[in-house]
């Protein structure tokens, strides 16, 4: 996956944005002012930090060697993700994942109001 396309399906995603709150450099992406991706799209190698379950990040790290705990972040609830280094197909799942963690833990009239109960 291109940088490219790592900014375009995260920002398909009912009310996710864009900012920078870190620098120019480091795109962070939210839903409702909530992080749910974080990358810094013009690093090589490429790599993204993604919201995970604790036991299912656990089984991610043993399974594939592209994750490794959260760079500068809550290493139990965190992954970073070298994206050169899982198929494309389960990037997005581990995208979609993080950010259905994220509205999980926002009120509930959020959650409906975002079509995520």
């Amino acid at each position: 996956m291109t940088p490219e396309r790592l900014r375009a399906f995260c920002l398909e995603f009912n009310a996710s944005v864009e900012e920078f709150p870190f620098g120019p450099e480091t795109s962070v992406f939210k839903v409702l002012g909530k992080m749910f991706a974080l990358s810094t799209l013009d690093a090589r190698p490429l790599t993204v930090n993604l919201k995970c379950d604790p036991d299912e990040a656990i089984r991610l790290r043993e399974e594939h060697p592209a994750i490794v705990p959260g760079r500068h972040m809550n290493k139990r609830h965190w992954n970073t993700v070298t994206v050169s280094g899982v198929p494309d197909r389960l990037l997005r799942e581990l995208i979609e994942d993080s950010y259905d963690l994220v509205v999980a833990g926002l009120p509930k009239a959020e959650r409906l109001r975002l079509d995520r109960p």
